[in-house]
């Protein structure tokens, strides 16, 4: 990246941070005192945030304030830090009750981000940072995830070829991997063995928002030698009950989500 491109993207930041005065909206010639920028610059960089939808122009005053999708981004840090909360006392639990690594897991494009995550007291465990990125196709938090996407998405999802192959294990086939997907959204949870990383299991479930929507997944995870079918299974129960208290500290309930649209399943 260009110094002049940094330039460019510092300015942008520095534009959209003047909204913050809360003002109903700004004009070209105010931003552009206030940043210290031609007025030219200004309105280069404000035609390309109208376009990108992060601000738009009053047409009545042709003044400028944020644009919807700020709204949105602001609304999806806001899902970040209440999911964080809200996950916290139930991950130490859950850790408890299984003795096992628990996670919550986020969907960013094809893949699953780890935002929280507790270790477990074995001294044989899976290391796995928060923060870290992995495949979505080959870990249970992913398939819960992509589960619980609309059907154009998943479909859009399978028609990209992401499904890369990790091991011997992993699913490749979107056919299979669709069929799973059935499989997860019906029974409430997902596995993954030896899919990621041989000697590796998982098992997920699903996280919802006030509306119903599927958020994030929570998850947990150890080798294979000690989290074989029958454990995983017995697991399963513990964790699908403490993905639903999760999303009832979200504000979800079956009762109050019934009645309301639904946002991304379909």
């Amino acid at each position: 990246m260009t110094d002049a491109t940094l330039s460019t993207v510092r300015n942008a930041a520095r534009l959209l941070k003047a909204f913050l005065t809360r003002e109903e909206s700004l004009g070209v010639s105010e931003l552009a005192r206030r940043l210290g920028l031609g007025k030219s610059n200004v309105h280069r960089l404000l035609s390309t945030l109208v376009a990108e939808g992060l601000v738009e122009q009053d047409a009545r005053t042709g003044g400028y304030r944020l644009g919807i999708v700020m709204f949105e981004l602001g609304e999806a840090v806001k899902v970040h830090l209440d999911l964080h909360a809200a996950a916290g006392p139930v991950l130490a639990h859950l850790r408890e009750q299984t003795g096992e690594s628990s996670q919550v897991g986020v969907l960013d494009g094809d893949e699953v981000v780890y935002v929280d995550r507790l270790e477990s007291a074995h001294s044989l465990r899976l290391f796995t940072e928060t923060g870290r990125r992995v495949p979505a196709h080959c870990t249970s938090s992913g398939k819960v995830l992509l589960a619980h996407r609309s059907d154009a998405e998943r479909e859009a999802y399978l028609a990209r070829g992401a499904l890369t192959r990790l091991t011997p294990h992993t699913i490749t086939d979107p056919a299979v991997l669709r069929d799973e997907l059935v499989t997860v959204r019906a029974r409430g949870w997902a596995e993954a063995i030896n899919e990621r990383e041989v000697g590796v299991a998982s098992i997920a479930a699903p996280i919802r928002d006030i509306r119903g929507d599927v958020v994030a997944a929570l998850s947990i995870g150890a080798p294979v030698a000690r989290f074989g079918a029958v454990p995983r299974r017995r697991h399963a129960r513990a964790l699908v009950e403490a993905g639903e208290a999760v999303s009832r500290r979200l504000g979800w309930s079956p009762e109050s989500t019934a009645t309301l649209p639904r946002g991304r399943e379909a």
